[in-house]
């Protein structure tokens, strides 16, 4: 199992090389919350999201051989990205299997940064199966974007931070996708109520948790193009289990909602799935007894057209 141990030695690994992202205040945020709030803007980490920190975590993890032969993995966009500049980082190469819907930003990023692309259906495809192959064929590392001891120790380390620079918080909101962000960063900040965030239609964590086992859904269709996983991990499940006390879903208008409210009051972009956390305290879901909220915003990948239309 990881461990804040395994947080603490990420964050080492990863000084230097990932950005310490800013905290971003607002009084009109704390006014609408009734709570001190704290924003983690993982939107200017590189990359443009969270993933980076577990991706080269991981990666940096390779023996030079394996290296020298290249990484696979498999994203909708966020993590390809990370694993494409993890992989250049450290002298690598990387192949990212990617959703043929994936935004088309995140398609030329992971291009830009290096990255050979292979496109699946999300829908229709196995992705898994596809990795495994190209993984066994070209004797490549694959790095998963959530279901890795390394990833969720890398993605723990945002939390590290915002604590070490605004002290503790008794409330954390995080995202839930395939449930290694709010993992590690539950790891990181020990004693605070951790909740989890989903999308309406991409709830599998939820009715995980209340089921007390893994369930699968259909793949979610969603504006949150980060979220859309049908169930949760095998390693990152049990984790939740025991860390995750409660998880809130929100629809696509509140994610519109709250992409707008970043935009207009706080002057960032954010993606839709990293719009979750905030979307929750904008809609008056945030528990009566939170007064120290840390937030984590994941993500800023929206390219300007899909912005406006999603925003229009």
């Amino acid at each position: 199992m990881v461990t804040l141990q395994d947080v603490q030695d990420a964050a080492a690994r990863l000084d230097g090389i990932a950005h310490r992202t800013p905290v971003i205040r607002s009084r009109t945020l704390d006014a609408l919350a009734g709570a001190s709030v704290f924003l983690k803007a993982e939107n200017f980490q590189r990359g443009g999201a969270f993933k980076f920190r577990g991706a080269y975590n991981t990666a940096a993890q390779l023996s030079p051989d394996q290296l020298a032969r290249g990484i696979v993995a498999f994203s909708s966009g966020n993590h390809a990205q990370a694993v494409a500049i993890a992989a250049r980082e450290l002298g690598s190469s990387a192949v990212i299997v990617m959703p043929s819907d994936s935004p088309k930003v995140k398609i030329e990023a992971v291009r830009g940064y290096g990255g050979e692309i292979v496109l699946y259906d999300r829908y229709t495809d196995d992705r898994l199966a596809i990795t495994g192959e190209l993984a066994a064929s070209r004797g490549l590392a694959l790095i998963p974007p959530y279901d890795h001891p390394d990833v969720i120790a890398g993605q723990g380390t945002a939390t590290l931070e915002l604590l070490d620079e605004v002290g503790p918080v008794d409330t954390l909101i995080a995202p839930i996708g395939g449930g290694g962000l709010i993992a590690g960063s539950a790891l990181a900040a020990p004693g605070a109520r951790v909740i989890g965030v989903e999308p309406v239609a991409g709830d599998d964590t939820r009715r995980s948790l209340a089921a007390g086992v893994q369930v699968r859904i259909e793949v979610p269709r969603t504006i949150a193009d980060g979220l859309t996983v049908a169930t949760p991990g095998d390693i990152t499940f049990p984790l939740n289990q025991r860390l995750v006390d409660e998880v809130i879903l929100v629809s696509d208008d509140e994610l519109r909602d709250a992409m707008r409210f970043a935009l207009d009051r706080l002057k960032i972009v954010l993606e839709p799935s990293g719009a979750a956390g905030l979307a929750v305290l904008l809609t008056g879901r945030l528990p009566s007894t939170a007064s120290r909220v840390g937030v984590i915003l994941t993500g800023g990948n929206v390219g300007a057209a899909r912005l406006a239309a999603l925003l229009a």
